[in-house]
């Protein structure tokens, strides 16, 4: 194995600007004739023989994130045989050994600065998975650099930072897709193809639910203050983040349920179980946003009230405004284990959902119809008409179903940006930027039923109350604005730690 290769840790803002304002990235590998001086050898393909993929024909990828689904996504795109890892780039050294092993012959970075610093001439893409709090930074610099983008789910952690990546893919032309792997399989297409069939009229009502967090919400801040790992750069991995002390068991996974860092249980999940809704009725921005919201009890039954923290469990319910002539849209999304009311036609032992993780059930003029996670074990309402539906395939399937959302990325972005395969795309920013800003409204309305404000009763005492509770905010899409609670809208667009910059 090789050995690890050390490098200087940069986080200074002037190494971030001079990683953005590199000019001299390729826009398309496959275009420019300077590859061999980046040391490859071009090969003919006559010479290497049918099955062989000449080394200018693959696409060479840098992963910043290197653990857990990052490792994952590294291995789909190595899987699809078109593909080289060329770097890797984890702040936390215990995440990286598997890729690692994996890919002996790829540069081992800590900071994605310097990465894309010293390797953007030799790379071609860029694959994202990492917290979500640092998706937009590291998404926006890879762009900037003319490099392929594939971002895990969800796309961002703010409404701004999706917008401005849904821009950036076009200003860069860059070939993109979010990592909502299910909106490639097969059932998403079959909704589509029953809808569009007539089979259960206009979409008026839906509702997903899921059984997520399967983390820890709802509670205060740690106060335990453990040395920080030797193996993680905690200061890197904070990132646009404010400044705290380490804390056990945040890292890898139970940042999630931390609005400093993560999206709770909807940017967990509602990427996946809300991209059926968007496949199907491309909803677009919603109009409006309520919420309620579970509350631990602490002390003497008293409820708490952790702003910092997602909730247990929450309903959202989002509306979108109907299109030529179709009926406004109301989304609901259930999380923490609540479930919907079961539909009259599902029989009483049939799986609501997919009986476990989650769902999303649409509700029809004509009828309804039920899906899984993903878009999972699709079915009419009642169930028995999904084997009577005459419906023609009118949808290309991917092949590979979830795991060609993968090679469908790599192939689109070796074909470049405006390609038809690029076009293409199951979750191209311009279908991920919106259903993300969808998701992250849901959390817009969680945080703002949280802002706390202190009045005067007519006894001349103070009394804490919640204005942002038991009122719908009213959603201006095209301003990014609510329009009728002006406090809820510190949520659009949070403010960096200092020296950290989106670039725009």
């Amino acid at each position: 194995m090789k050995k690890k290769q050390e490098n200087k840790i940069q986080g200074s803002d002037a190494s971030h600007e001079q990683v953005n304002q590199a000019q001299d990235s390729r826009r398309s590998f496959i275009r420019n004739t300077a590859l061999a001086a980046a040391g490859f050898y071009i090969v003919p393909r006559h010479v290497l023989g049918r099955g062989f993929t000449a080394p200018s024909d693959k696409l060479r990828i840098a992963g910043v994130g290197a653990g857990g689904k990052g490792e994952s996504d590294l291995w789909n795109f190595y899987g699809s045989g078109k593909a080289d890892i060329v770097s890797i780039c984890d702040v936390d050294l215990r995440q990286i050994k598997k890729s690692q092993d994996r890919y002996p012959k790829a540069k081992l970075y800590r900071d994605y600065r310097e990465m894309l610093d010293k390797e953007h001439k030799n790379i071609d893409a860029v694959s994202v998975s990492i917290p979500d709090h640092m998706h937009g930074v590291v998404g926006m610099a890879a762009m900037q650099l003319n490099k392929h983008v594939y971002i895990q789910k969800p796309l961002t952690h703010d409404i701004y930072e999706a917008r401005m990546l849904t821009k950036a893919a076009h200003n860069y032309k860059v070939v993109t897709q979010m990592g909502n792997q299910g909106a490639s399989g097969d059932g998403v297409r079959q909704l589509q193809e029953w809808y569009n069939a007539g089979k259960i009229g206009d979409v008026h009502t839906i509702t997903c639910f899921t059984n997520r967090p399967v983390w820890p919400q709802g509670i205060p801040w740690s106060s335990n203050k453990p040395p920080v790992p030797a193996e993680l750069d905690w200061n890197l991995w904070l990132g646009t983040a404010p400044y705290k002390d380490y804390v056990e068991k945040l890292v890898p996974f139970n940042w999630r349920g931390w609005w400093d860092y993560g999206t709770g249980a909807l940017g967990d999940m509602a990427c996946h179980i809300m991209a059926p809704a968007f496949a199907v009725l491309d909803l677009g921005y919603p109009v409006s946003a309520e919420c309620s919201m579970a509350r631990p009890y602490v002390e003497n039954w008293t409820p708490g009230n952790y702003p910092e923290s997602g909730p247990i469990a929450s309903s959202i319910t989002l509306t979108f405004k109907g299109k030529n002539g179709k009926p406004d849209v109301k989304l609901t999304w259930m999380d923490g284990g609540i479930l919907p009311a079961r539909p009259e036609e599902l029989g009483p032992t049939e799986l609501l959902g997919d009986g476990g993780d989650g769902g999303a059930i649409f509700e029809g003029t004509k009828g309804k119809m039920m899906c899984g996670t993903y878009g999972k074990m699709p079915t009419l309402l009642p169930t028995a008409l999904t084997a009577q539906a005459d419906v023609k395939k009118t949808i290309p399937r991917v092949p590979g179903a979830e795991t060609g959302h993968y090679h469908q990325w790599v192939e689109a972005a070796i074909a470049g940006y405006g390609s038809e395969q690029a076009k293409n795309l199951s979750s191209n920013f311009d279908i991920a930027g919106p259903l993300t800003e969808s998701v992250l409204m849901g959390n817009l309305a969680i945080r703002s039923y949280n802002i706390a404000k202190t009045e005067k009763t007519k006894e001349g005492k103070d009394r804490t109350v919640y204005p942002g509770r038991g009122i719908k905010l009213l959603w201006d899409g095209p301003s990014m604005r609510i329009t009728n609670f002006e406090d809820a809208n510190q949520y659009v667009k949070r403010t960096y730690r200092e020296g950290w910059t989106l670039g725009v």
